[in-house]
């Protein structure tokens, strides 16, 4: 590697300059996706080391493999085995951290509307530093006096926070459905294939709607008892109708021409997920048979072993979670997906069928390229004017941390149980 790519990174590190990709087989990038890109790769690190702090069988196999792992323990009055690094207060404590990392760069990116600006630099460059903070702050929630109040406080600002990223969530799911029904009906001007892949895939996501519905009725409910169950499958397949009825009456197509049942199947699959979520996280209910034994009712039952390995089930919901987060934040926090989900669009002649329509083909802003540079570099896209709200990025990160801790904890679940 040259020495002006070494000098490069270094300034993308511990200077105010863009981070540009290191070597020479990777393609130029444009300093906005770079830098959110980053951002991103700090978040999905924290929610990796939740993981593992959740992870029984991570604690297990330090107690064993690592020497005088008892030793260091209570050297660092962390407790005999390392208790208060791992389970759900470990969890609550480093997304503390996180939470705290994000908030304090939206208060300091605030109505910020170029790059050239003293905190536009901080916030686009100075990544060693940033990631010192971050794991300074995360470290530091260990710290906090009068732990058990700080807890039970915290619990319900994690509440608060996650329900409303489910919310931006709800809005950015009907951007994104919306865009690509959009732009897949560009396409049947020229090609009436494209009729047949938007009914396929609105037939894909109905299917899993109903499949997830009907799954949840046999597994989470008995003909006796199960009411909350009940109810709860009940009005969130009723809520499914009838955004689907909602989504194909006149007066929304009047409004909207380009709604469709795409959108409305969209959203039916996601709430089927957070209805799932919902009905997993719902402590079981013990009730006593005919013999006057406790059993456990409402909760899915296949087999002792099967029943107790969540290892699968955790590996699934993170990987939907960062799927979910990371459209959220790259994706549709730039300034035609704000102006996207104010109703207004691109005109429809403008669009060009693509199968991966997230991006648009030379991107949303104009490339502005160093002259003089060989290699790897950065496109500085922003010299006209920001390319996404710094501000509202570094709050749906917030939000993003809030719902990831309540997300890993399961909610409440066993939210009196945890360890000092």
């Amino acid at each position: 590697m040259s020495a002006q790519c070494c000098a490069g990174q270094l300034a993308c590190c511990c200077g105010s300059a863009g981070c540009s990709l290191c070597c020479d087989c990777c393609p130029r990038i444009r300093q906005s996706l770079s830098t959110r890109f980053m951002y991103a790769l700090y978040f999905i690190l924290v929610v990796g080391l939740c993981c593992i702090m959740m992870s029984t069988t991570v604690a297990h196999k330090m107690k064993e493999h690592i020497p005088f792992f008892e030793e260091m323990c209570k050297g660092i009055k962390a407790g005999d085995t390392c208790e208060k690094l791992v389970g759900y207060s470990a969890v609550y404590r480093v997304c503390f951290g996180m939470a705290c990392f994000f908030f304090i760069f939206c208060l300091l990116t605030l109505k910020i509307d170029n790059s050239k600006s003293c905190r536009a630099r901080i916030h686009n460059g100075f990544w060693f530093f940033k990631l010192l903070l971050l794991g300074a702050m995360c470290s530091g929630a260990f710290f906090i006096p009068d732990q058990d109040t700080f807890l039970n406080a915290w619990r319900y600002v994690g509440a608060i926070g996650g329900f409303l990223f489910i919310g931006i969530q709800l809005l950015l799911l009907v951007e994104f459905a919306h865009k690509w029904n959009k732009n897949w009906t560009a396409g049947t001007a020229s090609n009436k294939l494209w009729y047949a892949s938007l009914a396929l895939v609105t037939l894909i996501m109905y299917s899993v709607a109903t499949g997830g519905l009907v799954s949840m009725a046999v597994f989470y409910t008995q003909k006796d008892g199960c009411m909350e169950n009940k109810i709860l499958l009940g009005v969130n397949g009723g809520l499914c109708l009838l955004i689907s009825l909602v989504a194909i009456s006149p007066c929304v197509q009047n409004r909207q021409p380009h709604s469709g049942l795409l959108q409305s199947g969209v959203i039916s699959c996601y709430v089927t997920y957070l209805t799932f979520s919902a009905l997993s996280s719902k402590p079981a209910e013990v009730v006593l048979d005919e013999h006057g034994k406790n059993i456990t009712i409402c909760v899915p039952n296949f087999g002792q072993d099967l029943y107790k390995d969540e290892n699968l089930v955790t590996i699934l919901g993170t990987g939907l979670l960062i799927g979910c987060i990371l459209y959220s934040c790259l994706t549709s926090t730039t300034r035609s997906s704000s102006d996207a989900l104010q109703g207004r669009y691109a005109a429809p002649e403008l669009e060009i069928a693509r199968c991966c329509f997230c991006f648009s083909p030379g991107g949303e802003d104009t490339e502005e390229q160093q002259p003089g540079k060989k290699g790897p570099r950065v496109i500085y896209d922003e010299k006209k004017g920001t390319v996404y709200i710094y501000s509202y990025f570094h709050f749906v990160f917030f939000l993003a941390s809030l719902y990831v801790m309540m997300t890993v904890t399961n909610w409440f679940k066993n939210a009196f149980c945890l360890p000092p």
